[in-house]
């Protein structure tokens, strides 16, 4: 199979097949995002992607869910994306689900009829980077959406029955500011209602946008402990009923997993007790992340 640039993929999607549709990402401004600054966007060519389907099928012909990679598949106009689905279940009859990335702007560009037909061909769980429920946040992050534009967003795909998994990122709002932050994005969040709530920790990486707004002094970075308290605001002021909640990302300090709302005293303690553990002077800084 023919993979170009480096290729991403959520965690939970490890075992999932991944079949590449487009390289790079469409958006690719977020300015705490290195991930596609290498490649030049564009979409993957019908025939090369139908020769991968038959190279994968040859290797896993019973695989249950597929992942389409890279950064925002969901661009990809729906004709497209209907044609991609087609030629995946004449091979995969298997296939129940297939999960890719989507930016707010991308839902955006698609019809209620077009996200009921995409749904029909098993399009479910997209990853959608929410990051924050604040918009001087996503503004500051060139996010390409405010949080009134992801919740009507948000709110299509729940009528078209399409699950959504919410990417959220601790940290992304600076030093002294997390508290604000996890109070927005829990409202947000409580209002969206996403399937899964996914937390990562932001790292500033060098050539990014947000690394030189860092070496300005135009972004102070959040402390571990302002993070990790950050967290625990964020889990005990969401109030929805029987959600998933995975704070097991690899840039995050303490991993913690649960179902809302009956793991939340579980989850919380658990912070606490990775707080005790590190201390507060280890955490009394930011710590340096170099990788996804």
């Amino acid at each position: 199979m023919k993979y170009e640039g480096t290729t991403y993929r959520p965690p939970p999607e490890a075992d999932s097949l991944l079949l590449q549709v487009t390289v790079g990402c469409a958006h690719n401004r977020c300015r705490f995002c290195a991930m596609y600054r290498d490649v030049q966007f564009r979409p993957v060519p019908l025939a090369q992607i139908e020769a991968d389907i038959e190279e994968a099928w040859g290797i896993n012909p019973r695989a249950e869910r597929i992942f389409l990679v890279n950064g925002d598949a969901l661009v990809l106009p729906t004709q497209a994306l209907e044609a991609i689905a087609g030629k995946i279940h004449k091979r995969f009859t298997e296939c129940r689900t297939i999960s890719m990335y989507a930016s707010i702007r991308n839902i955006r560009a698609k019809s209620d009829r077009e996200l009921a037909a995409l749904k029909a061909l098993g399009v479910d769980d997209l990853y959608v980077g929410v990051e924050s429920g604040w918009d001087r946040v996503l503004a500051r992050i060139d996010k390409g959406h405010t949080a009134a534009e992801a919740e009507r967003q948000l709110a299509r795909l729940n009528q078209a029955g399409i699950n959504h998994v919410a990417n959220l990122m601790l940290g992304v709002a600076g030093q002294c500011s997390g508290q604000a932050n996890a109070r927005r994005t829990a409202d947000f969040i409580n209002r969206t209602g996403p399937g899964v709530i996914w937390v990562g920790t932001l790292a500033i990486f060098e050539g990014t946008e947000l690394h030189a707004d860092m070496v300005a002094g135009r972004f102070v970075p959040a402390t571990e402990l302002e993070i990790l308290e950050e967290e625990k605001a964020l889990i005990d002021a969401i109030e929805l009923d029987d959600v998933r909640f995975y704070g097991v990302h690899p840039t995050n300090t303490v991993r913690i997993s649960g179902r809302l709302p009956q793991d939340k005293t579980k989850m919380i303690a658990a912070i606490d007790a990775g707080i005790e553990t590190f201390g507060p002077e280890t955490l009394s800084t930011a710590f340096s992340r170099t990788s996804l």
